[in-house]
């Protein structure tokens, strides 16, 4: 680790595939339930500002991306120095952003499900969507660091 040298290309990829991950976990994948669970109709879906709402999520990513890099720079425990060899791996990367998922994600999404009493299953969605794409962040970013 010679410095703190951001490979912006890595994070700017990073955040792309969040949008790559929302489109088949949104879609295909959990889409019905997803809407089923959020109280969300094709009506409501048809009246958004879609480059408002696809801008702002790319914009959102890019912070994440940021905090990920951080992340799997700085991150670890007992005298591990991270962004440098044995820890420049895509599966080291996806355990940091799964970790983050389960002990950051969860416990922000699920504490605002308990207020907005949304059900256990929209926080599975919501917070499997975000862990995967954590993970999918995660590993672009160290893998490429």
């Amino acid at each position: 680790m010679e410095g703190f040298d951001i490979n912006w290309l890595a994070l700017l990829a990073a955040a792309a595939s969040s949008l790559v991950v929302g489109f088949v976990w949104y879609g295909p994948l959990f889409g019905k339930a997803w809407m089923k669970e959020s109280g969300m109709t094709e009506e409501k879906v048809k009246q958004g500002n879609m480059v408002l709402i696809f801008g702002l999520s790319f914009v959102f990513a890019c912070f994440l991306a940021i905090s990920m890099w951080a992340e799997v720079l700085i991150g670890g425990g007992g005298g591990e120095i991270h962004g440098q060899d044995p820890f420049l791996t895509f599966k080291h990367g996806a355990f940091h952003g799964l970790i983050t998922g389960l002990l950051v994600i969860l416990p922000v999404l699920g504490t605002i499900a308990l207020y907005e009493r949304k059900s256990i299953k929209y926080v599975l969605i919501a917070v499997g969507y975000w862990t995967v794409t954590l993970a999918i962040m995660g590993g672009i970013i160290n893998a490429w660091l």
